[in-house]
Order: C-alpha cells, then sequence, then structure tokens
C-alpha cells in the first residue's frame, strides 16, 4: 500500500463505503470533492518553499481593524490553530494604546484619569495563560500614547511607560511564557522624541525582567504609506538605511530584534529593502526578524487578506534575504480558519498544505 489514501480507500471499500466517483476524500478541513493533491497539478511554486511564519502579533487593542469579540474559547481555538501551523511566539501589539488597555491598570487610571476606558476582560492575563498552555514565548507590548512622543516630548512618553511596565512585571512577570517586550512605537523616520523612547523604555524594560529582549517593529517610508499616498515622497533604499542607522546607533543595547513591516514598499523592492534591514541588524549587533503582512493594502478596502501569491512570494523573499524569522500581522483576522473573514481560513489552508503542516 504505497500510502495513507490508499490504505482508506481499500478500507471504505471493504465496508462498501467509497465515495462516489468523481469525489475525494476530505483532508486537511478541504471541501469533500477537493484534497491538497489536486492542487498539486497546477502548483508553479514548490511546497515548503520560503521561510515558514513562526510568530504572530495579537492585534486586540485595534486602531484600523474591527475586533472579533472573542472569549477564552475563541482565543484558545485560536491559540490552537496557530501552534498547527508552527507558531511559536506571539507579540502583544499593545498593552495599552490611547484610551485602551488590556488590563485593569492601576497605574494608567491614576496618572491618565478619565481618559482611559476599563476593559471588560484582562485580556493581557488571557493571552498570557495561552501563551503558557501551548508553549509559545510571549512579547508584551508596552503604552503607545498616541500623543506624547508625537510631539516630541519623550519624556512623558517615558515616564508613564516606566511605570506601567513595573505594574505589568509585578502582576504577570511569573509566567513562563513572558519572554520579551515588544515597543509598540511604530515609525518608518526619526519622528519626535521616538530614538530617546525606544531607548530609555527600552533599558528600562530590561533592567526589571532580568535581561528579558527588547522587539521592535518599525515601517519603510515606501509608496504605500499614508504619508506618501497623501503626498511625501517615497524613501529609496539608500536613504532608508542612512535614516535607520542614525536611528539604531541611538537605541544600540536598548533593543535587542529588529522586525521591518514589509507591506509599504512594492514587491518588486521588497528585496532590496529586506537585504539593508539585515545589514542594518548586523552593524548593530540585532537580530533581524521579518514582519510579513497578510493582510492585503492593494485593495480599496481597508483590510482584507492578503493573496496567497503575494503572501508566498514575501515569504520566499524573506528566505533569500537571510531573515532568521518571520512574524505575521496578523494571524487571527488574516491568516486564522477561526476569523470573521472567510478568506483568511482559505489562506490558513493553502498555507498549512504549502508547508505540510496538519490543518
Amino acid at each position: 500500500m504505497s500510502n495513507r489514501r490508499d490504505f482508506l480507500k481499500q478500507t471504505l471499500l471493504a465496508a462498501g463505503t467509497v465515495p462516489l466517483a468523481g469525489t475525494a476524500l476530505a483532508s486537511c478541513g478541504a471541501a469533500a470533492g477537493h484534497s491538497p493533491d489536486t492542487d498539486d497539478q497546477y502548483r508553479l511554486i514548490p511546497k515548503k518553499t520560503g521561510l515558514p511564519v513562526t510568530g504572530t502579533f495579537l492585534d486586540e487593542i485595534t486602531w484600523d481593524i474591527p475586533s472579533q469579540n472573542w472569549g477564552y474559547d475563541k482565543w484558545n481555538a485560536d491559540f490552537d490553530a496557530m501552534k498547527r501551523m508552527g507558531i511559536d511566539t506571539v507579540v502583544l501589539i499593545r498593552g495599552a494604546f490611547g484610551r485602551y488597555m488590556t488590563f485593569r491598570s492601576d497605574v494608567l487610571l491614576k496618572h491618565e484619569g478619565a481618559y482611559m476606558y476599563e476593559p471588560a476582560f484582562d485580556l493581557m492575563r488571557l493571552f498570557l495563560d495561552l501563551a503558557d498552555k501551548y508553549g509559545m514565548k510571549f512579547y508584551c507590548g508596552i503604552f503607545d500614547t498616541g500623543r506624547y512622543w508625537l510631539t516630541g516630548d519623550f519624556k512623558k512618553e517615558v515616564a508613564i511607560n516606566k511605570l506601567f511596565l513595573d505594574e505589568i512585571q509585578e502582576k504577570y512577570g511569573y509566567h513562563p511564557s513572558f519572554y520579551g517586550w515588544y515597543l509598540s512605537q511604530e515609525v518608518s523616520r526619526r519622528t519626535g522624541g521616538i530614538v530617546e523612547s525606544f531607548a530609555e523604555i527600552g533599558r528600562h524594560a530590561k533592567d526589571i525582567s532580568g535581561g528579558k529582549p527588547c522587539l521592535i517593529s518599525p515601517y519603510i517610508h515606501g509608496l504605500k504609506t499614508d504619508q506618501v499616498m497623501a503626498g511625501d515622497s517615497a524613501t529609496t533604499v539608500e536613504r532608508h538605511v542612512k535614516d535607520w542607522t542614525e536611528i539604531l546607533a541611538g537605541i544600540r543595547g536598548a533593543v535587542d530584534t529588529l522586525a521591518f513591516q514589509d507591506g509599504q514598499v512594492d514587491y518588486h523592492e521588497l528585496k532590496d529593502y529586506l537585504a539593508a534591514n539585515r545589514e542594518l541588524a548586523t552593524q548593530f549587533g540585532m537580530e533581524c526578524w521579518t514582519n510579513v503582512e497578510s493582510f492585503d493594502r492593494d485593495m480599496p478596502i481597508r483590510f482584507l487578506p492578503i493573496r496567497w501569491d503575494k503572501l508566498i512570494k514575501k515569504l520566499i523573499h524573506s528566505q533569500e534575504a537571510g531573515m532568521s524569522k518571520a512574524l505575521t500581522f496578523e494571524f487571527s483576522h488574516f491568516m486564522s480558519p477561526h476569523s470573521a473573514y472567510a478568506q483568511a481560513g482559505n489562506l490558513y489552508k493553502l498555507y498549512c498544505e504549502h508547508f505540510m503542516f496538519p490543518c
């Protein structure tokens, strides 16, 4: 018997329950009448080509993507789906953002006052419990005020975050999955007091947690950024390197891992930027990951799951450029079989078939 499919077919024959002609045994969550093998005759990119996604952001303190309004059961099922496709790292994109918190922070209620909305659930604890359960590394996002660092008043950004991080470490630092910190402010250039904020907050985070690593995920000032679409000039690779050489020099020792977002430049440009990012990280002694966006910036509707063709080509470029890890922004909305978007479940199936994961 050559394979499992033949074995099942013979078993069903013996039982008199063979599917009707023209149908196939469903596997990997496929609908009746279709199997991954059916697609192989049309496949142009060999299976297992590209850098697998092994990390995802958790985006529940959202900015421009609607909440899916999940409780524990839905999140538990989603972490299980992540684990089955090889994800071993989750990054909480923000511990708090603007007026919203992932847990009831006494620090923010005291210092930001009525400006803050109290959450209905302790999402920080929920995510850490699930990361513990599934054996994942958890990077904790910080407080992005959306105000102070943008106006150059980085001292306020730093002061409130030091208190906020102290509170997180005290309340949640015992979790075995609590592996590192994510500095949540996103920039493409030296904006406001970002260098000083990253440097001081990153050093404080490491000091209070026994040296846990700090991660950042900036973006490239490319043609798909809001600023450039509004009339600003897109960057070049040379300018990008110059800008980030200056920024990384100012945060050396405070940040351990660099994971640039990959969606703001055109596909034919991406490989050059990935190579430049890897050289920058090497120059400053940082690990180089890539943030592979699994939503589509090319559609008139913001934001829908990306086409498989685009995602796999970005993963191939990431492998060719020598990235050490691929995160995605983000699994639960754009790749999950549990997503509110039906296309996300289809993307999950295609991804699992390509990388030969059970799904």
